[in-house]
């Protein structure tokens, strides 16, 4: 069993019945599943980048993207039908624990100039954060890598507000800013 899912058994759990005081143990909130999508319209012009950038996220997901196209023509993006514009995997089970952990612990201190991720969900349970670059991912080999693209990752749970979201996320390893207190004189 993945150490991160043993710890959300054995103390997350506990932890959010203490803070929360749930009715029900269903209703404590669960990580469903981890969405990364990058938007390659500029690398859809070169068929060589769109793969370097299939080959990236396979890498570092554990399983191939999906190629996701354009629905309609829209001239003054010189953007066709049916052309690729962005590529998505979807983690459930043991690859999304696994790729939370490695997130967490690895990638994330990675990133320049970093202090933590916001504490701002969707409203609905959910949490979306945006990358600048793909090369924090130890996974991916930066000889390789020939241009910077970026990512959302998006953490579905099935908490009903940002607060129990945010928790169970801080619960689990995601680093989140500080929250500063200001004592007035």
């Amino acid at each position: 069993m993945n150490t991160l899912k043993e710890r959300y058994a054995n103390t997350i759990k506990k932890a959010l019945q203490e803070k929360f005081q749930y009715a029900n143990c269903m209703m404590i909130p669960i990580l469903k599943k981890i969405v990364i999508s990058m938007g390659c319209a500029e690398a859809a012009k070169d068929k060589n980048a769109f793969q370097n950038h299939i080959n990236e996220l396979t890498l570092l997901s554990g399983q191939k993207p999906i190629v996701t196209k354009s629905k309609k023509a829209i001239s003054n993006f010189k953007l066709r039908q049916d052309q690729s514009i962005g590529l998505k995997v979807t983690l459930r089970g043991q690859r999304m624990y696994d790729f939370m952990e490695r997130f967490c612990a690895i990638s994330s201190p990675r990133i320049r100039d970093f202090r933590g991720f916001n504490t701002k969900g969707d409203g609905c349970g959910n949490y979306s954060l945006g990358l600048e670059d793909q090369q924090i991912f130890p996974e991916l080999n930066l000889d390789l890598v020939k241009r910077a693209q970026g990512m959302n990752i998006t953490f579905v749970t099935s908490a009903t507000n940002d607060e129990e979201c945010v928790e169970l996320l801080r619960l689990m390893g995601l680093p989140f800013k500080e929250l500063q207190v200001v004592v007035a004189n």
